[in-house]
C-alpha cells in the first residue's frame, strides 16, 4: 500500500501506543507506507550477530527451563514489543495480527465504534504532574463521539469506570469497541478541572472524506475530513460544484483532520500548483529520499483566493497539504498551530503480523520540518479559555443534562428558543458566554440530526477567514506572509 499520513503514535507495549483505529476511536496521523520487508546489508557489523544469538539463547532457554510452559508466540510478541520500546519513539511499533488487521481497515474507510481518533503518549514524554490518559486527536463527524461534542485535546480518564491510566492501548480499544447499538460510558477530563461523564451508543463507523457548500457571498467551502483514496476525486466534485456556482474565493477546513494518505495529500496539493515542491522526506538511507513536484496542469486558477483553516486536530497529511500551501504563499492560513507529525514510517509484514518503523522525515517547500512544533497559521484566531469560575459552571450544567434536556424537550428549538434558554441560564447566575451557551445548545440539537457544512455564527475561525477573503488588499496580504520555515527561524531566535 501507498504511504499514509496520520496522527498516529504507534502500538508497542507499555503505555505507549497510539494507534489508529476508527473503530472504536482511531488515532491517526503517522506517515506511513505498507511494503515487503527489504534487507539491507550492514557491512562490519559483527556485534549485530553477537547479540542476536544472545537473544536467541535466552529464548531458547526460557522456553526450556521456565517453571511454567511458556508460549513462543508469546516471548516473541513481548521481545518485539520491548525492542521497539527501546526505540524512544511512539510511531515505531510491533504490530499484532489484530493491529494489523485493523490497519488493513483503516485504509477501508470503515470501523465499528465511537469515532475519535486518539492518542496515548509514553509516560517519560508527559510533562511533570501530568498523567498518561488517554488524549483525543479529533473525533470523526457525524459520529457517536462528535455528536457527544468530544472536543481535541479532551482526556479520556475512564472507560465504564475504569481508569485509563494504567491501560495499555490494547485495552483501551477493547473497551470501546464493541458491537452496534451498544452502549460505552467514557469519563471526559476537558481543560484542568471540567469532568464529566458521556455514555456513547457504538455505531458502524464509514468515514467521510470531503464536504463541500457555497458560503455568503459567492465563496466557497471545502472542508476535507481525511485523506483516502476517494478524497483527491471527492475535491475535484467539489471544485465543480463551486465553478457551476461562479466562486469568487475558496475556505479549505483542515481543522481536526487527522490525515491519511500521502499520495490523496499529494494530489489535492497540486490541484492548486502548477511548480515547485509539495513536500520531500530525508531518511539516513537514500534510496528513502523523495521529492513530490506539482504538475504543471492546474486545476484551481491562481488568481482565486484562498484561506486555510488549521488547528491543534490537523495532523501530517493535512500539514503538508497546509504547509506546502503556505510555503508557495498560495493560501492564508487562519486558526491555531496544528498538531505538529513530521516523520515518516514503513508497515511491514511479519508473516500474520508486522511492524511500524520511523524512516525518514517530511519537509515542507520551505525546507522546514514540523514535527513537535506543527504549523503556525498567519491569523492565530483561538477559542476563548475557560476561566474556574466559567469551568465550574458549565461542569454542573453538563453533570445535570441541562443542554440535553433542552434538546429532547424543543428538538426542533427556534433561535429565539435558544436564546431564551441561554439567557434564563446566564440569569441563573452562569458565568459563561451567550455565545458560548449559544454554541453547546445548538451542538446539542445537532446530535439528532446531519450536522451543517459549516457555522457562520458562532464560528470564530471561520468568520476570520472570511474577513480575510473579503479583504480587498487579500494579495497584498498573501504576499507579506512566513514560510513555515521563516516561522520556525523567528520562534528559535525568540527562545
Amino acid at each position: 500500500m501507498e504511504p499514509t499520513l496520520k496522527n498516529q503514535p504507534a502500538k508497542p507495549a507499555g503505555n505507549r501506543l497510539a494507534w489508529a483505529l476508527i473503530a472504536l476511536l482511531v488515532i491517526s496521523c503517522s506517515t506511513f507506507t505498507l511494503s515487503a520487508p527489504v534487507a539491507h546489508a550492514q557491512e562490519g557489523r559483527s556485534g549485530n550477530q553477537e547479540y542476536f544469538s544472545l537473544f536467541q539463547s535466552a529464548f531458547n532457554f526460557i522456553l526450556q527451563n521456565y517453571v511454567d510452559e511458556v508460549d513462543p508466540q508469546l516471548l516473541f510478541e513481548g521481545a518485539m514489543q520491548g525492542m521497539f520500546n527501546a526505540l524512544g519513539d511512539p510511531y515505531s511499533a510491533y504490530l499484532t495480527e489484530d493491529m494489523v488487521r485493523d490497519l488493513s481497515d483503516t485504509t477501508t474507510g470503515r470501523f465499528g465504534g465511537i469515532g475519535l481518533y486518539i492518542s496515548k503518549p509514553l509516560p517519560e514524554a508527559l510533562p511533570a504532574g501530568k498523567k498518561p490518559f488517554v488524549e483525543v486527536v479529533s473525533p470523526i463527524e457525524d459520529t457517536p463521539g462528535w455528536r457527544a461534542g468530544i472536543m481535541p485535546g479532551d482526556y479520556i480518564t475512564h472507560i465504564n469506570g475504569e481508569p485509563t491510566e494504567p491501560m495499555l492501548m490494547d485495552e483501551v480499544l477493547s473497551k470501546l469497541r464493541g458491537e452496534p447499538n451498544t452502549p460505552v460510558t467514557i469519563t471526559i477530563l476537558r481543560g484542568e478541572n471540567l469532568t464529566f461523564d458521556e455514555t456513547l451508543t457504538r455505531a458502524l463507523i464509514e468515514v467521510p472524506t470531503v464536504k463541500h457548500a457555497m458560503l455568503p457571498d459567492g465563496y466557497g467551502y471545502l472542508r476535507i475530513i481525511e485523506f483516502t483514496p476517494q478524497t483527491v476525486g471527492r475535491v475535484r466534485e467539489a471544485i465543480d460544484f463551486f465553478e457551476q456556482h461562479q466562486y469568487k474565493g475558496l475556505v479549505i477546513d483542515l481543522r481536526n483532520n487527522p490525515g491519511g494518505l500521502l499520495q490523496s495529500a499529494i494530489q489535492v496539493a497540486d490541484l492548486f500548483l502548477d511548480a515547485g515542491v509539495i513536500v520531500s522526506t530525508q531518511s539516513r538511507n537514500a534510496y528513502e529520499n523523495t521529492s513530490y513536484r506539482a504538475r504543471a496542469d492546474l486545476r484551481v486558477a491562481k488568481n482565486v483566493p484562498i484561506a486555510v483553516l488549521i488547528n491543534r486536530g490537523s495532523a501530517s497529511a493535512s500539514e503538508i497539504l497546509a504547509g506546502a500551501l503556505k510555503d508557495h504563499r498560495r493560501a492564508y492560513l487562519v486558526g491555531e498551530n496544528s498538531y505538529g507529525k513530521g516523520s515518516v514510517q514503513q508497515v511491514l509484514p511479519l508473516g500474520e503480523t508486522g511492524f511500524k518503523l520511523t524512516m525518514s522525515r517530511y519537509y515542507t517547500p520551505s525546507d522546514a520540518n514540523i514535527d513537535k512544533q506543527g504549523i503556525a497559521p498567519d491569523l492565530e484566531i483561538l477559542e476563548p479559555e475557560l476561566t474556574p469560575e466559567e469551568e465550574a459552571s458549565l461542569a454542573g450544567l453538563i453533570d445535570a443534562n441541562t443542554f440535553g434536556l433542552f434538546a429532547e424537550q424543543h428538538p426542533e428549538a427556534t433561535a429565539s428558543q435558544i436564546t431564551a434558554f441561554v439567557a434564563g441560564l446566564r440569569s441563573a447566575g452562569s458565568p459563561v458566554s451567550e455565545r458560548l451557551l449559544k454554541r453547546l445548545t445548538r451542538n446539542q440539537l445537532n446530535r439528532t440530526r446531519i450536522a451543517p457544512e459549516f457555522d457562520l455564527e458562532y464560528d470564530l475561525q471561520l468568520i476570520a477567514a472570511m474577513e480575510a477573503l473579503r479583504n480587498p488588499q487579500f494579495s497584498q496580504l498573501l504576499a507579506q506572509v512566513l514560510s513555515v520555515r521563516q516561522l520556525q527561524e523567528r520562534r528559535e531566535a525568540n527562545q
